[in-house]
Order: structure tokens, then C-alpha cells, then sequence
């Protein structure tokens, strides 16, 4: 019986059970996948004792993410690009780690807005947390050679933006409107939005009409970012795709199949979300 699960503290919420086991039952394998409450103070010890659980490896959500990173002895670079971890896996008896989060998110923008790369701009990326930098990491692989990061704490964003190179600069939250009438791409990554409560407050009537935009918030699954962009006829890509795609990488690591990302897999979650179907 192959094994996998995810942890964090707390864990209720996480819906990876729900996206993963949907994918074992789909291709048949006979295989689990849970939910680990790990208190910090525990963490280490649960991850070396992963194959001796029965476990091939796991997801990691918060608070959890950069301390795994540092537990790992294989690191990829994507993992290396974000300092942190969200995927983990036995190689040979050692720890491996990926950070998935890039991959989740190029990939929902290619499915989602597969002509975004014909637009000319700016890349605009909102907040400057762990996503942040996942966002950015993506958009450098993809080739973009100008990235702007928005931040309401600045010096967050200009760490960012050292850490990655010339190709991305900081700018005060305050001045984002400024830049957002050539823009190919916004990202919301900032919690704003999040269950309803707050908004970035971007002035879309400003902003270039092919313009993509995307929020990684997916409690809504239309956030009132997302939302007001519509309005205004822009191409909107909500975060529950991000969700989903991430999950492939892990899945294929623990269970020897890379899944697909279906229609039907994105009903079922945003179903239990509260959002409509796709």
C-alpha cells in the first residue's frame, strides 16, 4: 500500500485528501492519502521517521514550509528559488524537497490564459511573501525580463528583489496604479481577498484591456480582484487551479503516475469550496 499525506498545524483545513485520493481512485491505485496534525516542536522527528511510518513522502503547508526546507538533504530549484518546501519525498533513504508552487501556478496560467505570453509588459506581482517568490521564480524561468513587485512593506519586496536579480524591482505599494496601464500580467499574491476580506484595489479601467489577471486567493473562488477585472472584460484566472496543479509533481513522486488536472477534479473542489462549476 503506497502512502502519502500532508502536514501542518493546524491541517482541518486542508483540501490536498480531497485532490489527491480523487486522483488514486481515478487511476486506480491502491494507495492513501492523509492529513497530519505536526505540532513545530515534532516536526523533525516525523520527517526522518516518514519511511519508517509507511510513508513515501508528503505535502507541507504552514507553519512548516521553510522548516522542511532546511531538514531536507536533496534540494531542488525550486525549492532552492523560494526557501521553502511544500513537496517531500524519500530518495534512497534521504529527504528530497521540491517547492511545487511555481509549477501550480505557470501551469493554471498556461491552461487558463494560454496567450498570455503574446502580450508585451511588465509583470506586476502583488505582495511578498513565500508565493511571491514562487510567482516570480516562474515568470524569470519563463523568460520575462521585467517583473515589479508591489509590497506594502517595501523592504520585503526589495529582498525579493535582490535575491532574484535585475530582472525584478521594488516599488512602493502606494505607486502600483502607476504602473498597471502596459502590464501583460497582474498577480494578486498577498492574502487580500481571502474569505471575502480585503482587496489589492487595482483600477482596472487603467489597465491594458488583453491584460491577465490572476489571484492565487481561491476561498472565494471569485474574489472581488478577480471580479472587478471581468467587469471590465480582462481575462481572470482564479487560484483554485494553482491548488490543483501543484498537487501533480507530489503525486507522481508517491504513486508512479502523473495525473491530469480535469474539469471533473476542479468541480468537486470548487463544489466544496462553494463556487459553481467550471
Amino acid at each position: 500500500m503506497k502512502r502519502a499525506c500532508v502536514i501542518g498545524w493546524p491541517i482541518a483545513h486542508s483540501r490536498s485528501p480531497m485532490i489527491h485520493n480523487f486522483w488514486l481512485r481515478q487511476y486506480g491505485i491502491e494507495g492513501t492519502y492523509s492529513k497530519e496534525a505536526v505540532k513545530p516542536e515534532n516536526l523533525n522527528a516525523f520527517l526522518q521517521s516518514l519511511e519508517a511510518n509507511g510513508f513515501r513522502g508528503c505535502n507541507v503547508t504552514v507553519p512548516h514550509k521553510e522548516p522542511a526546507f532546511a531538514i531536507a538533504s536533496i534540494r531542488e530549484p525550486s525549492a532552492l528559488a523560494v526557501n521553502a518546501a511544500n513537496t517531500l519525498w524519500l530518495e534512497s533513504g534521504r529527504l528530497a524537497c521540491a517547492n511545487t508552487d511555481t509549477y501550480g501556478f505557470m501551469a493554471n496560467l498556461d491552461a487558463s490564459a494560454p496567450d498570455w505570453k503574446s502580450q508585451t509588459g511588465p509583470i506586476i506581482v502583488l505582495g511578498a511573501g513565500g508565493s511571491a517568490r514562487a510567482v516570480v521564480y516562474g515568470f524569470l524561468e519563463a523568460g520575462m525580463g521585467d517583473i515589479r513587485l508591489f509590497n506594502r512593506t517595501q523592504i520585503r519586496a526589495a529582498e525579493i528583489a535582490r535575491h532574484f536579480g535585475s530582472r525584478v524591482t521594488a516599488f512602493p505599494w502606494d505607486e502600483r496604479n502607476a504602473h498597471v496601464s502596459n502590464a501583460a500580467v497582474i498577480v494578486n499574491t498577498t492574502t487580500l481577498g481571502l474569505n471575502g476580506v480585503g482587496n489589492p484595489e487595482i483600477d482596472f479601467s487603467r489597465t491594458n484591456p488583453k491584460a491577465v489577471i490572476a489571484d492565487l486567493v481561491y476561498v472565494p473562488l471569485e474574489t472581488q480582484f478577480l471580479k472587478a477585472a471581468r467587469a471590465y472584460g480582462l481575462v481572470g484566472v482564479d487560484g483554485l487551479g494553482m491548488l490543483l496543479h501543484q498537487a501533480v509533481p507530489g503525486f507522481e513522486k508517491w504513486f508512479g503516475v502523473r495525473p491530469t488536472v480535469t474539469p471533473a477534479l476542479y468541480n468537486l473542489v470548487a463544489e466544496d469550496i462553494g463556487g459553481g462549476k467550471c
